[in-house]
């Protein structure tokens, strides 16, 4: 068994300091750490339980669009609340918040370069918010 000390998900940009903007001020995530200097320096943002790096970059003439296979799962507290915050900094909202048959409120959007990003909110009925056994 692999003992997994951390993790965090690393993303490519095309244009580096529009993906900040978008993740440190429009998401308003914090800033873990910083490494190397000038546009082309990284920035790990505390993401929950995990880290989101956005580093280096990828020429938009020639790297590949975001795989569809990959997308960024967001827990909040609250969905409606991220949904008005967003929509006022100008963030597309690609889906509203919706209940899904799942019992999940899920809103979607995507970064810069189009990677989708879901944010969650667990209702307080939910059963991931109770623990069998406890």
């Amino acid at each position: 068994m692999v003992h997994v000390l951390g993790s965090r998900t690393l993303l490519r940009p095309s244009d580096p300091e529009r993906s900040r903007v978008f993740y440190g001020e429009q998401l308003g995530l914090a800033v873990y750490r910083e490494f190397g200097t000038g546009p082309e320096r990284g920035t790990v943002y505390f993401l929950g339980g995990g880290f989101l790096e956005v580093s280096g970059r990828l020429a938009p003439a020639t790297g590949p669009p975001p795989s569809p296979a990959v997308r960024l799962w967001l827990q909040v507290e609250d969905v409606a609340a991220a949904h008005a915050e967003l929509s006022a900094k100008g963030v597309p909202i690609a889906r509203e918040p919706v209940r899904e048959p799942w019992g999940l409120i899920e809103m979607w959007i995507a970064d810069p370069d189009g990677t989708p990003i879901v944010l969650v909110e667990v209702p307080a009925d939910h059963p991931l918010r109770f623990r069998a056994g406890i």
